[in-house]
């Protein structure tokens, strides 16, 4: 059965990611319920699964009121973060792979963002439209990645370098779009990189229409994101720290 990914932009910079299969819906990282309900409902799907990545608000906030409306529905997320994600009724840890919609994830810890952080990734099938897909969550951005809550430099560049390792063509399903702002501050780095500046044509023009700029590729973010490219987690830190103080400034 033909399956589909769906991008639904909320809040100032969220984005939650719907993938559909017939007349179900899995959800991620599902920020607000309202948005999610009228989405689904608008199109007579039921939803089945929640797959969260982390214990942030902006990400676990809707879930609790779709799970009303859909009792039925699974919440895949950390064990590790069972007291911050209390209403999950499927705890997972590193390497574990789940059922979904008849495909199968692998969940991947890749703390570092926060503590107890997961990526979802769901590998390419013959018979199917959708895949590679990765929901990455706030650990991969499009030309950026996520600041350090709770982890350190040497997890992010793990975890980064683990991504890496997945096909060139996955899609890079992250939860907000940072895109022009990331990318402006790395021209700004390497304002003599032809790829990096050339992206960052490209997103600004999409941006001005209006349009999203995700999902990214792992391809794309090796080419193009300075964190995936740093050879160290002690490059990997510098450049976090430089583009913290840049952002506050």
């Amino acid at each position: 059965m033909q399956s589909t990914l769906h991008a639904l932009p909320v809040l100032q910079d969220n984005v939650i990611w719907i993938w559909t299969c017939g007349n179900e819906a899995v959800v991620v990282d599902p920020a607000v319920a309202d948005p999610v309900r009228n989405w689904l409902q608008e199109r007579h799907l039921t939803l089945t699964t929640v797959l969260q990545t982390h214990h942030h608000a902006d990400h676990i906030g809707g879930t609790p009121e779709l799970m009303k409306i859909w009792p039925g529905t699974s919440v895949i997320a950390a064990a590790r973060d069972r007291s911050r994600i209390p209403f999950q009724t499927v705890s997972v840890t590193d390497n574990s792979k789940v059922s979904v919609m008849g495909r199968e994830l692998l969940v991947m810890d890749v703390a570092a963002h926060t503590s107890a952080h997961i990526a979802f990734f769901l590998p390419e099938a013959s018979d199917s439209s959708v895949g590679p897909l990765l929901f990455c969550g706030d650990t991969l951005f499009a030309g950026g990645c996520g600041r350090l809550f709770e982890g350190t430099p040497k997890d992010m560049h793990r975890a980064l370098q683990r991504f890496s390792s997945l096909p060139s063509s996955t899609k890079v399903c992250c939860a907000h779009e940072y895109t022009e702002g990331n990318l402006r501050w790395a021209v700004e780095i390497r304002p003599d990189d032809v790829a990096i500046k050339t992206r960052y044509q490209e997103v600004g023009e999409r941006r001005a229409k209006g349009e999203l700029t995700l999902p990214s590729s792992i391809e794309v973010e090796q080419r193009t994101n300075l964190f995936m490219q740093a050879n160290s987690a002690e490059e990997l830190g510098q450049l976090r720290q430089h583009k913290d103080h840049w952002r506050a400034t």
